[in-house]
């Protein structure tokens, strides 16, 4: 018996498709073409002047991959800003994960005026940069600063802040932590999207507050967490303006990060392709770091309805 083809109807398109589709285009020219001249062409164009000997002055000169080798073998303070921003990293994604963490909580705590502190800390985030190192230069002056003022006012030795090699890296570290308030918010978001029901259930289970939130609140908490370690190990090692405005590199290239390296290179020295070389490497840590925490993601993020 012979098989009987069903004849498909064809598609019908609205009168106006070709008028919205167009339309839809131009709504989002803006975006491409700002991605386009203002992201990806920098990008590419970066990618050739790492390739060549660039010092504005004079027309690029094609040296192929002799800025990376120099930038490994020659230039000693490739390893010493790279070692400050490692360490910085470190205590600052640490510090600020628990310090924001913690003020999330009590921000997610059911008392009166709850909205006023909330915004209180939020603060930070709306100052420019530029002025809270100003502000916090002024807070740390070792002879009027209002941190040692208080600090003398208890009977301890006050700390030469941002004149000690061993103290000025921490004393940005903290400065960052402060102005981590976008952390605390992704925090206070995640705390209230722990289903109630899991803290009932620990609760008529006998679990006190410590255990409920280490047993059920941290578990729940791990796609927030790991969202903030990404996102503050990339902030971390793109950590320039404090350092800038508030120490100049010092002392003795204590907070010399490797942005600043670069932004002498580029605009103290004009070496514009040797640069632009140490900005690609930078982008080559950040996307190892990211993929390595990526890749350990499986271990310790726990997400809400996946089979274990």
């Amino acid at each position: 018996m012979a098989a009987v083809s069903i004849p498909r109807p064809k598609s019908k398109r609205s009168p106006n498709f070709w008028r919205d589709t167009l339309r839809g285009y131009l709504f989002i020219l803006p975006v491409v073409l700002g991605l386009l001249i203002w992201t990806f062409g920098p990008m590419i164009a970066s990618a050739f002047y790492s390739l060549t000997e660039y010092k504005i002055i004079s027309a690029p000169e094609f040296v192929g991959l002799q800025n990376f080798v120099d930038l490994f073998t020659k230039d000693k303070d490739f390893a010493k800003s790279l070692s400050v921003t490692l360490r910085y990293a470190l205590m600052y994604v640490a510090l600020s994960q628990v310090v924001c963490l913690g003020v999330a909580v009590l921000l997610s705590q059911k008392v009166r005026g709850l909205t006023f502190f909330r915004t209180i800390f939020y603060l930070p985030i709306i100052v420019p940069f530029v002025a809270s190192s100003v502000l916090w230069k002024y807070l740390y002056n070792k002879e009027f600063g209002p941190i040692d003022s208080v600090i003398k006012s208890l009977g301890m030795h006050t700390i030469n802040w941002l004149g000690s090699p061993e103290s000025a890296l921490f004393a940005l570290v903290i400065m960052s932590v402060w102005s981590a308030a976008v952390t605390t918010i992704i925090y206070v978001a995640g705390l209230q999207h722990i289903p109630e029901e899991l803290i009932d259930a620990a609760k008529i289970d006998g679990a006190n507050a410590v255990r409920r939130f280490w047993y059920v609140s941290i578990p729940m908490l791990t796609p927030t967490i790991f969202f903030n370690v990404v996102t503050g190990i990339i902030a971390a090692f793109q950590f320039f303006v404090p350092a800038f405005v508030m120490t100049d590199g010092g002392p003795v290239k204590s907070t010399y990060f490797y942005n600043y390296n670069l932004w002498e290179k580029a605009f103290k020295w004009l070496e514009m392709g040797y640069a632009s070389s140490m900005a690609w490497v930078m982008f080559a840590i950040i996307i190892v770091l990211t993929m390595l925490i990526f890749r350990s993601s499986p271990l310790w993020v726990y997400y809400e309805g996946e089979a274990r």
